[in-house]
């Protein structure tokens, strides 16, 4: 446990967390709707600091990053928790809750499993690395120290200045971009708007940047919100941006909802390369 970054006192013993767009406020004993993050009498703590629930080595490829450091091996890490409530998602049993007794790593026991292994990239992926922000920072920051790489894998949905610091200490992220408002609202328990704006700091601060939209039938798959999509990153970003397409498969409480056909995923991808987009990507059919 680790005193919290990015929150405020409001008096009475409440605090506010500043770390995402929820900005929760909390009277002593709450958590935030991430799970792992506690007010306890008067100050905020992270309640995953050093407590990884999954640590593996992948290919980068799986996270995705097609376009850094291809065929290299990431060490990947993740602890419970998450600042969405998706009811799509394929990790919900880390992700949706949050178990106290559990293996600790350190930052620098964190670095010394990436040498044992032989990577030189660390990625913070499988929840949300925003919820575990101080766990996230303080590896990455040792990492920069070793010449490791690192990358993120997120859903975006974190405040610009929390991003803003992180960004010196990340060398590549992957964003979900899920699909319009209402798709957030609905499915996942947030708003577009934040995403979008994390999206733009990443991409002007020249970081690594890819994108990846996880189709689902009947949700977010037309045509209409696939070219949204296309044209809100050709206007905004690039048109060399690397996008990726993937399926879905009936996880949490999506279960009722077919997965998604491969010739939907590759569809998406045609429509996209029409359309101007130069490395685009399908995956997981």
């Amino acid at each position: 446990m680790k005193e919290a970054l990015f929150y405020k006192k409001l008096g009475s013993g409440i605090v506010q967390c500043e770390l995402c767009p929820h900005f929760c406020t909390l009277k002593n004993g709450e958590k935030g709707k991430c799970k792992v993050r506690e007010n306890r009498t008067g100050k905020l703590f992270s309640l995953v600091y050093e407590k990884p629930c999954s640590i593996a080595l992948d290919p980068i490829e799986k996270k995705p990053l097609y376009h850094f450091y291809p065929g290299s091996k990431t060490l990947s890490l993740a602890t419970f928790g998450c600042n969405l409530s998706c009811q799509h998602c394929q990790n919900w049993q880390i992700s949706q809750k949050f178990i106290e007794k559990i293996r600790e790593a350190s930052p620098q026991e964190i670095i010394e499993m990436a040498k044992n292994v032989n990577s030189k990239i660390i990625s913070f992926t499988y929840t949300e690395p925003t919820i575990f922000y101080e766990y996230m920072l303080d590896i990455a920051k040792l990492a920069k120290k070793e010449g490791m790489k690192t990358a993120m894998v997120s859903n975006g949905y974190i405040n610009p200045e929390p991003l803003k610091q992180l960004l010196p200490f990340i060398d590549a992220f992957n964003i979900d971009l899920k699909g319009n408002d209402k798709f957030y609202e609905k499915i996942c328990g947030g708003r577009i708007q934040p995403v979008l704006k994390t999206i733009k700091i990443i991409h002007k601060a020249g970081k690594h940047l890819e994108i990846t939209n996880l189709l689902i039938p009947g949700l977010n798959d037309s045509d209409s919100e696939i070219k949204k999509i296309v044209f809100w990153i050709k206007v905004n970003l690039s048109d060399d941006v690397p996008l990726h397409f993937s399926a879905f498969f009936p996880h949490y409480k999506l279960v009722n909802v077919k997965e998604t056909p491969a010739e939907t995923v590759i569809h998406a991808a045609e429509v996209a390369r029409k359309l101007g987009m130069k490395n685009v990507h399908t995956g997981n059919i």
